[in-house]
């Protein structure tokens, strides 16, 4: 099932999408009776994924599209979990240190987060925050959906706590990035997590066999696929769970593919006007506009 949150009349509502047809059914009730959110629906899964009413089918270009929904906390995210990207990182000189350049591949996964506060759908415009930065970037990542909340995952049982699987843009000031020298500001300014277009159950994908491309004004700039991450979903879930209590609705990012604009020599970063489209196999399309400067 692919779900969405637009605005439709009353303000936002959640609903279902039929990428065949090119429509959206809103979700008008749930049938335990209880709140009627994407979040809310990803929750109570068992109870009410198979039984949602749903009314008349929208044309997707009539509705405007927003997050799929708001997560309940900051999103963590994996970074260097390509050996293409950690190696084109490596080169890049980012991480140099006066002992040496940083190691192409990580031991363990590297985790960050990012503010939820930056997070927003397709179709809104990436603001570039002029005096801030000069060095606008983009990283296609495959999310992970928490659908059911527990501490000490095994790998052998995170399919049970993964609901499904979105994409995010993980929009980064390099520039602050390197001044910091940690990376929440840098990838927390606002609109800086676009997510969507929509979440997709698990049961929908082959989710090691994904296929991850980001267009930046119609070039190709990266293209991977998930088979290649150095962690995989598993391995990823089980670590950060083995002290930390995960919650329904934690989005997990799980790292970028070779092609990033620092990854260029010279760099290739974003500008205003830039269209970037991040698309993975069965996920669909996130588009977002660099905004021009006002």
């Amino acid at each position: 099932m692919r779900l969405v949150t637009y605005l439709g009349e009353g303000g936002e509502r959640p609903g279902v999408v039929d990428a065949g047809s090119g429509t959206v059914r809103p979700v008008t009730a749930a049938v335990d009776g209880g709140a009627v959110d994407v979040l809310g629906i990803v929750e109570r899964w068992d109870d009410v994924g198979a039984r949602l009413t749903l009314g008349d089918a929208v044309p997707l270009g009539e509705v405007t599209l927003l997050a799929p929904f708001r997560p309940p906390r900051d999103v963590m995210c994996v970074g260097k979990n390509y050996r293409d990207h950690s190696g084109e990182f490596a080169r890049s000189g980012f991480d140099a240190t006066g002992k040496g350049p940083a190691d192409e591949i990580p031991e363990h996964p590297i985790v960050f987060t990012k503010s939820a506060g930056s997070v927003v759908g397709t179709g809104t415009a990436i603001e570039p925050h002029p005096g801030l930065t000069t060095a606008l970037d983009y990283e296609i990542e495959l999310a992970v959906i928490i659908g059911r909340g527990g501490r000490g995952i095994t790998a052998e049982r995170v399919g049970e706590h993964v609901w499904g699987y979105t994409i995010v843009n993980d929009v980064t000031a390099r520039d602050l990035q390197r001044a910091h020298r940690q990376w929440f500001i840098g990838k927390s300014l606002d609109t800086f997590c676009p997510m969507g277009p929509w979440a997709v159950s698990a049961d929908e994908v082959d989710v090691m066999d994904l296929t991850v491309t980001c267009r930046v004004n119609g070039e190709v700039r990266q293209q991977g696929n998930t088979r290649d991450l150095i962690f995989d979903v598993p391995t990823l879930v089980s670590t950060i769970s083995a002290g930390i209590t995960l919650r329904p609705g934690d989005v997990i990012a799980t790292g970028t593919p070779a092609g990033v604009g620092i990854g260029f020599d010279p760099p290739r970063f974003l500008s205003p006007g830039d269209v970037v489209e991040a698309e993975i196999t069965g996920l669909g399309t996130l588009t977002n506009r660099v905004a021009d400067v006002s």
